[in-house]
């Protein structure tokens, strides 16, 4: 797959750009605070629904503005597909091929996108949440009922939570509707878990090959999937396992309405990462951890690849001036002439060894973004 061409109207601080992209690397150069991680954070919303830098809608919009328009057009093995979104006060409006879509989750899967920027640290240093993140986003992607799964199970969360509360704050509320949210929570927590656990199988083995690639063999990078139920065995089916969820949500109820919310479930899951057996959150070098995160990334494009048929489009946010020329050249070596590629960079001082056959290169400049010759 790859974009054909990318439209931005009063998107930050683009008025209006309209590009036709190179299908194999595109290069945009600028200095900071001139555009160019706004033009990756655009395509990512096409592609996750959801922006990297913001949770706000509002502040996506150019600020003399009252609506913003991102268009894309795509091109996959059945053909090319327009994908759009609008942006006003009132929220997110999404269409595919000019036909509006009922829900703006309904989106993901048509456009896959893998986003690599010098933040993507936080995946391996910081807490749970950003390896959740991750791991949701990427089987979101190239699955549309995982993604359905997750905000079924976010409703149940919320209602369920919302009841824990008022238990714990006397209100008229009854303990035995627990049971109700429980069945419901633990039968898609278990798909979910499922699913996860099914793809961290095959994450991890491409992982392990890209932390090899990138060290020259002197690395051995580990992932683990790490439940927060007690009880859990690997050999466990979907019944057994929705079963055990139950049992665990009965076991921790009086704890849970002492806090006033679910403290067991896939919304608290984490993937444990080791570098030769070592704990790498916690006693790996920056370096290790930099790499860990770019070993993460590859393993998630070749993962996309083997689930849809096709590479994702790669966006590559500032990130060669933040490596060294090792993991530079592999990186290289991994794009070259076969994954679409956008990278963003303040100047082309690093990104000698990225002269494939074809490319395009761009200047941006105040929101505006022209051609090179």
């Amino acid at each position: 797959m790859h974009l054909k061409r990318v439209l931005c109207r009063n998107f930050r601080n683009f008025d209006e750009i309209i590009l036709d992209l190179n299908s194999n690397l595109n290069i945009f150069l600028g200095d900071n605070g001139q555009g160019k991680t706004n033009l990756l954070e655009a395509i990512y919303i096409m592609a996750t629904t959801n922006s990297h830098r913001s949770s706000v809608c509002s502040e996506l919009i150019n600020w003399k503005k009252e609506e913003a328009l991102i268009q894309l057009l795509l091109e996959r093995r059945e053909g090319n597909i327009k994908l759009a979104m609008r942006l006003d006060k009132g929220g997110r409006r999404v269409e595919l091929n000019d036909n509006p879509l009922d829900k703006v989750k309904e989106m993901v899967g048509y456009l896959n996108a893998v986003l690599f920027s010098p933040e993507d640290l936080k995946l391996v240093k910081e807490g749970p949440s950003h390896r959740r993140e991750f791991i949701n986003l990427e089987i979101s992607q190239v699955s549309r009922y995982y993604n359905h799964l997750l905000s079924k199970y976010d409703h149940i969360l919320k209602q369920r939570n919302n009841l824990l509360k008022s238990i714990r704050d006397g209100k008229k509320s009854s303990e035995n509707m627990l049971s109700i949210w429980d069945e419901q929570l633990s039968t898609i927590g278990a798909k979910i878990i499922l699913k996860r656990i099914e793809v961290v199988d095959k994450l991890k083995i491409l992982a392990r090959l890209s932390q090899r690639q990138i060290t020259e063999g002197k690395e051995e990078l580990e992932i683990e999937y790490d439940i927060s139920l007690d009880g859990f065995s690997e050999k466990m089916g979907e019944a057994e396992l929705r079963g055990l969820f139950n049992k665990n949500l009965k076991e921790k109820r009086e704890q849970e309405i002492n806090r006033g919310y679910t403290v067991i479930g896939p919304h608290r899951d984490d993937l444990i990462l080791k570098i030769n057996e070592m704990d790498l959150r916690k006693y790996g070098s920056q370096g290790q951890q930099r790499t860990a995160a770019l070993a993460l990334k590859l393993a998630e494009l070749e993962f996309m690849k083997s689930e849809t048929g096709e590479y994702p489009v790669l966006l590559l946010d500032d990130v060669f001036s933040e490596l060294d020329s090792l993991r530079r050249k592999a990186l290289i070596n991994i794009i070259a002439n076969k994954i679409q590629t956008i990278i963003t960079a303040t100047d082309g001082e690093n990104l000698s060894g990225l002269k494939n056959n074809s490319y395009h290169v761009y200047r941006v400049k105040e929101g505006k973004i022209k051609k090179r010759g």
